[in-house]
Formats: C-alpha cells, structure tokens, sequence
C-alpha cells in the first residue's frame, strides 16, 4: 500500500473523535528546571488522563475538563518556583486516528486539582477550525470570548494576547476551544504562556521611576 493510500486510509473518520488532546513542553529559565519541571508533573493529580513524558515534550489526553485541569495545574505549579517559566502547547481535537487514552473517556467529571497558585501573565494563542470555510468568523467569535473575560490585550501577527491571572487564561483557552468544537470537528489551536519575564520586571520598574520622578518633578513646582 502507498503512502497515499495510507494516509487516505487513516483520514477515514477524521474529525468523528472527541478525545482532546494536548501536547505541550515547559521552559523555566532557571538552572533547576529539571526539578521544576517534574515537581509540576508529580504535583498535579493526572488520574483521569492518558499522559506520555519524553526527552521533548509531554502528551495528555483524555475529556477536554480533564486536559485543561491537568495541563493548568502543571503550569501553575511550575510558575509557583517564582522562575520566568514558558509553557508552549498544542491543543487537538477530531485528529484522525487519534484514539491512545480513549479509556479515559469513561471517567466522570469531576475535577482532580484545585488551583493551587495564581498570578498574572500573558499569553498568545492561535486557533485553527481545519476545514471551516468561515474561519475567520469563528477566530473573531474566540475574540469576542476573551473580550468579555476581560483577557484580551489586542492582537499581533499570527495571533491574539491575553493578559490576566493564569487562571483566567486557561479560563478563556478552555472556552474559546470548546465553543470552536461545536462548530468544527477538527479543531487545532496553540498556546504560549510566560509568567515572571525579567523584562516585565525591568518595564514595570521603569514606568514606577518615571512615575516617582515625574512626581518629584510637580512638587518642586508647587
């Protein structure tokens, strides 16, 4: 049989599954991000999901609730260690024979973790509802979402901001992915969030010193 024919074959049924998947890797920007990274993974109760580590990047799979708590839960212990930590992630759905962790739809709803540490941070985020011919609609749509979550920081090239809590984020990730599901079955969307940047630090006290400065200045005025 000839490639071809192979991938032919395997696309047969694509976009039927609802199993969610997301493939993500973790970047603390500290000598210790061995033990960041797999304290996160430990930390967080991943019972009522498929998951796969390896030397790159680590697999979840299982009910969409269970995937965002699971893959939320890493992030906000990784970032709990104070470090600058970036999580990049592609979330899936409706991938053709994608069934690995299809026990795992079983499980009941109930969630395993609860948010054990929060705080702000930014992230950007592209969606991609393969075979929409009304796609932009629907990227405006997840727009909208996060504008009335209150997280959307204005768009850039290849994708949209989001500013808030980490909580909030995932928040808006979560809704913005299931709301695009009920329109497409084959949906792909990609996520980065960075928490503690050294230059966040450095702006934030630049604008205090102009602030203070400014502030000097008006009093010598008077």
């Amino acid at each position: 049989m000839s490639t071809q024919q192979n991938i032919a074959q395997n696309n047969v049924g694509c976009g039927t599954g609802r199993i969610v998947g997301c493939r993500f890797s973790l970047y603390p920007m500290s000598d210790q991000f061995v033990s960041i990274i797999l304290n996160a993974i430990n930390e967080t109760n991943t019972s009522k999901v498929w998951l796969e580590s390896d030397s790159i990047s680590t697999c979840v799979r299982g009910k969409m609730n269970h995937v965002f708590d699971v893959v939320q839960s890493i992030y906000q212990h990784a970032a709990s260690s104070k470090q600058h930590v970036v999580f990049s992630a592609t979330f899936s759905i409706g991938c053709p024979g994608d069934t690995a962790g299809d026990s795992y739809m079983d499980v009941d709803d109930t969630l395993c973790n609860e948010v054990s540490y929060d705080q702000e941070a930014k992230a950007q985020f592209a969606l991609y509802p393969l075979g929409e011919v009304n796609y932009m609609d629907t990227i405006y749509s997840a727009m909208d979402i996060a504008e009335k979550r209150g997280t959307f920081a204005g768009g850039v090239h290849y994708a949209s901001q989001l500013q808030g809590y980490i909580s909030k984020i995932f928040d808006t990730l979560q809704e913005v992915f299931q709301a695009t599901t009920k329109e497409t079955n084959h949906v792909v969307m990609t996520a980065t969030i960075g928490c503690n940047s050294p230059s966040e630090h450095s702006k934030n006290s630049e604008n205090s010193n102009h602030s203070q400065q400014a502030t000097a200045e008006k009093k010598g005025d008077l």
